[in-house]
């Protein structure tokens, strides 16, 4: 089950809102569907995203697949850790595999994605 304080995108990306920022990944359905993730590929601090535009690129042992930006934003943080680790993202997806830290710039942009129990019914196998 989709954490509930989160919010997610049909892509797969997750979003967990905290005052003007927001920490993004992706979510443990999409980590298992890759397999084993081998390469992150991340914007840098300061970009500017807009919301649901393609911002970088993850790579697996089965599949490259871009990430995309659930909110619009700046970049504020990377996750650092990925460039030697990006086995993190299977491991803890919701935790140490986050990807990247975003200023809001519009935080009704929230209100356009999935609640954890629609994300539920979307990745619901049968």
């Amino acid at each position: 089950m989709a954490p509930p304080d989160l919010r997610y995108t049909k892509e797969h990306e997750w979003v967990r809102p905290a005052g003007e920022t927001a920490t993004v990944g992706i979510t443990d359905y999409a980590a298992k569907q890759l397999g084993d993730i081998v390469f992150v590929e991340l914007p840098e601090a300061g970009r500017q995203l807009s919301q649901f535009a393609a911002v970088g690129v993850v790579e697996s042992v089965k599949a490259v697949s871009d990430l995309f930006a659930p909110i619009g934003g700046e970049v504020v943080e990377v996750n650092g850790e990925l460039a030697t680790r990006p086995e993190l993202v299977n491991e803890d997806p919701y935790g140490a595999g986050w990807m990247l830290r975003l200023r809001l710039t519009d935080a009704a942009q929230l209100d356009e994605l999935l609640a954890a129990d629609d994300y539920d019914e979307l990745t619901r196998e049968g």
